[in-house]
């Protein structure tokens, strides 16, 4: 992730923050095109784990020890993985096609990567 000028004030500020809610809010459009009968199975379970990744993107970010937002960053990371197969699973069921969502996906996770090792470092923005 691209350092920026000026600390963020807010966990908003995050680029990766933002993307994650925007990948939040294409996965609740994709899953209202599944069928109904997924509403407690797959759709249930995509959209809790999507959600998973920018929360605790927002939680970490006021944790005051880098092992403490690391932890954090870390769950968003693995939340990051069971969105991926969700996706591979809609995509082989027939629900929809999932190509551009995996590339989202893979950005953010490249994002959060790149952040948590600027806070590994020592040279958090």
């Amino acid at each position: 992730m691209k350092l920026q000028n000026a600390r963020a004030k807010s966990f908003e500020d995050l680029v990766v923050w933002r993307k994650s809610h925007d990948f939040v809010l294409e996965i609740y459009k994709l899953t209202n095109a599944f069928p109904r009968d997924e509403l407690f199975g797959l759709i249930s379970q995509i959209r809790r784990a999507a959600v998973s990744i920018p929360a605790n993107i927002a939680e970490g970010f006021r944790r005051a020890g880098k092992q403490d937002k690391l932890r954090f960053f870390n769950i968003a990371e693995g939340s990051i993985e069971e969105v991926k197969y969700y996706l591979i699973l809609a995509e082989d069921l027939g629900y929809a096609p999932t190509k551009e969502l995996k590339g989202k996906l893979a950005e953010i996770s490249r994002l959060l990567w790149g952040y948590m090792n600027s806070i590994r470092s020592g040279i958090e923005k």
